[in-house]
C-alpha cells in the first residue's frame, strides 16, 4: 500500500490527481476502498468495499456496455461522451453513443456509476497512513447504504422514465453489495434486458494473482423497469405506526423534540445531525 501524498494524490484510475474530496480534509481525500470486518470470532471476516466511483474506471465499460446492454444492432462506431447535462434532468457520468459520418448520434446508452458512501470514523485510519503513524485500536466505522439507497435509486427512476420515452436505457454499474443492498428493500423484478430500461451492470472486487492487487470482476447483469422499480418502493409494506409513535415519545424523553407552535422553532439549536444505519429502519 503506497502513501497517496507521497504519490501527489495521483489516481491510477484516472492517470490524475485524486478528485475525490471530504468537508474535513483540504485537497484530496483519496479513501476509494475500505476492508470492512464482518462477523466475530473465528468467523470474522473483511469485505472490500468500493468508495469512490472512479474505482469502476479500470473496467472495459464501453465493451461490456455495448456486449451486454445495447438496444438493437450493435453500434458501428461506438464513443465515449463524459458529463452529459440537461435542465430538468441533471447529469449523467458518461454516454456510449453510435457516432455517425456526419458526428450525428445514431443510438446511445446513458451510464450511471455509484460507489458506497462510509462514515467519517475512518478518517483515522487514513490520516495514520499519510502520516505513516499506528493506530492504537482497528478503526469503527458504517456503509451510509439507505442514504445511497433514499438519493440513487430515486434518480434511477427518474432518468429510467427519460430513457424509456428516448426508446433506449440506462446502466447503472455498482458493486454487488449495493445491487444486494437495493434488491433487499425493493425486491424489484427481473426483467429480459430487451424490456429493461434499467439494466444493473454489479461487479465482485476480488484479488488477482498476476496483478497482485483487487480487482473488479461483472458479476450479475439485471434488468427492470422503471415502472417496477417506482412501485416496489411506493406500494412497500409501510412501517408499523406504533414504532413511528415510540420514536416521538423517544425523542421527547431525550428532550429533543420543541414544544409549542413551528414557528417558536429554532432550528439553529434543535437541529439534530443525521445518521444512517444500514441495519436501521428507514422511515421515508
Amino acid at each position: 500500500m503506497r502513501n497517496p501524498a507521497n504519490a501527489d494524490y495521483q489516481c491510477p484510475f484516472i492517470n490524475d490527481t485524486c478528485t475525490k474530496r471530504a468537508q474535513s480534509v483540504k485537497g484530496p481525500y483519496p479513501l476509494c476502498s475500505v476492508f470492512q470486518p464482518q462477523g466475530r470470532g473465528r468467523k470474522r471476516t473483511k469485505r472490500f468495499v468500493c468508495l469512490c466511483p472512479k474505482r469502476f474506471f479500470e473496467i472495459d465499460i464501453l465493451k461490456e456496455v455495448v456486449d451486454r446492454c445495447w438496444p438493437g444492432e450493435p453500434p458501428l462506431n461506438p464513443q465515449y461522451v463524459h458529463e452529459i447535462k440537461m435542465s430538468h434532468f441533471g447529469n449523467v457520468d458518461f454516454v456510449v453513443a453510435d457516432i455517425d459520418d456526419a458526428q450525428k448520434v445514431r443510438q446511445f446508452v446513458s451510464v450511471e456509476v455509484q460507489a458506497v458512501d462510509c462514515t467519517g470514523s475512518v478518517y483515522d485510519a487514513y490520516e495514520a497512513l499519510i502520516t505513516n503513524t499506528m493506530l492504537d485500536q482497528e478503526p469503527k466505522f458504517g456503509l451510509n447504504l439507505a442514504n445511497v439507497f433514499k438519493r440513487y435509486v430515486s434518480q434511477l427512476i427518474g432518468k429510467g422514465y427519460y430513457h424509456h420515452h428516448w426508446g433506449t436505457k440506462i446502466v447503472s454499474v455498482v458493486q454487488d453489495l449495493l445491487l444486494d443492498d437495493i434488491r433487499k428493500r425493493t425486491n424489484f423484478p427481473d426483467v429480459s434486458l430487451d424490456q429493461a430500461n434499467i439494466i444493473f451492470m454489479a461487479y465482485e472486487f476480488g484479488p488477482d494473482e498476476s496483478q497482485q492487487r483487487i480487482v473488479p470482476r461483472l458479476k450479475t447483469v439485471a434488468g427492470t423497469h422503471h415502472s417496477y422499480l417506482q412501485s416496489a418502493i411506493l406500494y412497500r409494506t409501510p412501517p408499523s405506526k406504533e414504532t413511528f409513535c415510540e420514536r416521538i415519545e423517544a425523542q421527547l424523553k431525550k428532550k429533543q423534540a420543541h414544544i409549542g407552535i413551528p414557528e417558536e422553532v429554532n432550528l439553529a439549536e434543535t437541529e439534530i445531525a443525521p445518521s444512517f444505519d444500514e441495519d436501521e429502519e428507514v422511515f421515508d
